[in-house]
């Protein structure tokens, strides 16, 4: 099958990742009568009818049908259809199918471009298709597009992970940590994944052939509240799966703000977001105080914490959270040292409080003077 395409899957290298094929170079191809427009809230575009117009694309050649079931899947987990249009090439006029967006699509502002997509966007896609077409068996269309902004917002969190200091720690050289194989991955939401690795030993040597387990989490930006002026934090109150299945007797449990860092979204967006969210904050200022692994012998999971900076007038608990995310918060505002005070009793167990607590602590008098 000879296939037409005018968007991302322009990129030889996006469109091996999904189809399973070796890449390779399209051939020109244009499609009279047809615009091509970003979608409305996203960066990936669409095509639609408009007279007088041309849409750009590249017709890719012998396409297989084991790479047409691939790219059923990823273009129909958001309505695209399959339809046989005839574009203009070099060579003259030809037959190919193409995918066409679902009618109750909406354009965006402006114009699309691929470089600019490429430049931005095209290392975290490849990203997620990868880990798409690692699971086995694959998900339905329909199951793809719940699982979706998780795929993206994992995806995004490889691609921001850079490398830090290495001044007393091992500063690895190329293979020196080799995943030999990683198994399909399991999970919706969240994935689990068994892979068989091998990293340098601190002699010198090359380690046997290792079997660990991980869980895939997220990138989430953290926010303790904190009002200078007044020296009192927020924290909030919520019901917990995980301690409860550890039977924990009570899994309520005292956290800062807290959320996933959705694909394409900075960690500090994320954490103004969900103060706003969560407390119905807006935060002056967002005081970094670290980024760090939180069990990295058995999860991805990676936070940005914060400070923020704000007005905090309440002084009585109150309701928080978005319904439609089924969140059932309580709020608390209270006295710092109130706050050190459930820490030292045990009644805040969870990291990321006692460490923000902790750096306030440390840089407290420094933030005072500021208010």
């Amino acid at each position: 099958m000879d296939l037409f395409v005018y968007g991302t899957l322009r990129s030889p290298a996006l469109m091996a990742a999904v189809s399973g094929g070796a890449p390779q170079i399209g051939i020109p191809a244009q499609l009279d009568g047809y615009g091509v427009f970003p979608v409305e809230g996203n960066v990936v575009p669409f095509i639609a009818k408009q007279p007088h117009s041309v849409a750009e694309g590249v017709i890719y050649t012998d396409v297989t049908a084991t790479q047409i079931d691939r790219l059923n899947l990823y273009e129909g987990a958001f309505g695209y259809r399959m339809v046989s249009v005839t574009v203009r090439t070099q060579a003259g006029p030809c037959d190919v199918s193409c995918y066409l967006p679902p009618d109750d699509i909406a354009a965006g502002d402006g114009t699309w471009s691929l470089k600019d997509w490429e430049k931005h966007h095209l290392a975290p896609a490849i990203l997620a298709a990868t880990e798409l077409f690692a699971r086995d068996p694959l998900p339905s269309s329909v199951a793809l597009r719940k699982m979706w902004p998780m795929i993206e917002a994992r995806a995004w969190a490889k691609h921001r992970a850079t490398t830090g200091p290495a001044t007393s720690r091992y500063a690895p050289a190329a293979n020196d940590f080799d995943i030999k194989c990683a198994h399909a991955p399991r999970g919706n939401f969240f994935l689990f994944q068994t892979v068989d690795l091998v990293h340098r030993r601190f002699d010198g040597s090359m380690s046997e052939e290792l079997t660990r387990e991980a869980f895939y989490g997220i990138d989430a930006a953290i926010v303790l509240p904190y009002d200078a002026g007044r020296d009192r934090v927020l924290l909030v109150e919520q019901a917990r799966v995980g301690p409860r299945l550890r039977h924990d007797p009570n899994p309520w449990m005292l956290e800062p703000v807290a959320g996933i860092i959705d694909a394409r979204e900075t960690p500090e967006g994320a954490a103004r977001r969900e103060c706003e969210e969560e407390a119905g904050l807006h935060v002056k200022e967002l005081v970094p105080a670290g980024s760090f692994y939180v069990s990295p012998g058995a999860t991805t999971d990676y936070f940005y914490t914060y400070v923020g900076l704000c007005d905090l007038p309440q002084q009585q608990a109150y309701g928080g959270g978005l319904e439609q995310e089924a969140e059932d918060l309580r709020l608390h505002p209270m006295s710092f040292d109130a706050a050190l005070d459930l820490a030292d009793s045990g009644e805040i167990s969870t990291g990321p409080a006692l460490f923000l607590l902790h750096w306030l602590l440390r840089h407290r008098d420094r933030l005072r003077m500021r208010a």
